[in-house]
């Protein structure tokens, strides 16, 4: 069962990026945010009590998990969501921020000591050059300059997120330590709305809580979760490479439920950035 994590991981992160647009269209997407990592945190607190895990211990142990959930649940969720409520097509946002194994693989030699080789450095360049090829063009013109920016941002963050979250060790139990990622995640978005939001709103249609339950239930709880224990149990390099799938996954997912295209430019830009990322993070048999 274990070796097919990857796969199942790969569809529900994909999904992600597909029920994220019904959400910002009924939501603010903050608002949206706060609430979906409120529920998560309750989901997680009554599992830990059901299954007797430890909850409270000292805060050294705590804050590791909260500063993981405020760069994975805040800073890299919130600028996804942000980028695709002002316009940043779903395709386009997926393929900057799944640039993420090529970040960390490139990151992982100084910071956690792992191997790092030339094929990974060719893997970079080739990753950026197709994301540039996709959205070099168009900035300022089709595309939104801020949603781009907000993008690699939530790229960044990602990336630092999964790096800090092999490098620190802690007692938590994993449905734990998710706990308190979430309450980070909220109180992120918390503080967004109170300083930065001036009407926050969620409308509760039965779109919306349709596409919110489906984060909470499939990918708060089921993605993130595999996430998690595949950091846990491999390098960092190692667990990120099955990102370089999530680009044309979510590609198709948005062609086939939210009828978006793509031209001949943007396929060259997807294929050279996913050849560049699986040069960058395959492994030698």
């Amino acid at each position: 069962m274990i070796k097919f994590l990857p796969l199942i991981f790969i569809l529900l992160w994909s999904s992600a990026f597909i029920t994220t647009k019904p959400i910002v269209d009924f939501s603010d997407p903050f608002a949206a945010l706060s609430f979906r990592f409120f529920i998560v945190a309750v989901g997680f607190y009554i599992f830990s009590i059901y299954s007797k895990q430890k909850i409270l211990t000292d805060f050294k142990n705590i804050l590791p998990s909260i500063s993981t959930g405020v760069l994975f649940h805040g800073f890299y969720l919130g600028g996804v969501f942000y980028s695709i409520s002002i316009g940043l097509p779903t395709g386009i946002t997926a393929l900057i921020v799944t640039l993420q194994p090529i970040l960390t693989n490139a990151l992982a030699g100084p910071i956690l000591n792992e191997k790092i080789t030339w094929k990974k450095w060719l893997g970079v360049f080739l990753g950026f050059i197709g994301a540039s090829i996709v959205i070099g063009f168009d900035i300022g013109k089709t595309l939104p300059t801020a949603g781009v920016i907000a993008a690699f941002i939530s790229l960044i963050s990602v990336t630092s997120a999964t790096l800090w979250q092999k490098k620190i060790s802690n007692n938590l139990s994993l449905s734990t330590s998710n706990m308190y990622q979430a309450i980070g995640g909220f109180l992120f978005h918390l503080i967004a709305i109170i300083f930065f939001i001036q009407k926050p709103f969620i409308d509760f249609s039965t779109t919306f809580i349709i596409a919110i339950s489906h984060q909470i239930l499939l990918v708060s709880f089921g993605a993130f979760t595999i996430l998690m224990f595949l950091i846990k149990k491999n390098s960092a390099s190692k667990t990120v490479s099955v990102f370089f799938l999530i680009p044309p996954a979510s590609a198709i997912m948005a062609w086939i439920f939210l009828g978006e295209n793509l031209n001949i430019i943007d396929i060259l830009g997807f294929m050279i950035a996913t050849l560049g990322v699986y040069i960058a993070t395959r492994e030698k048999s």
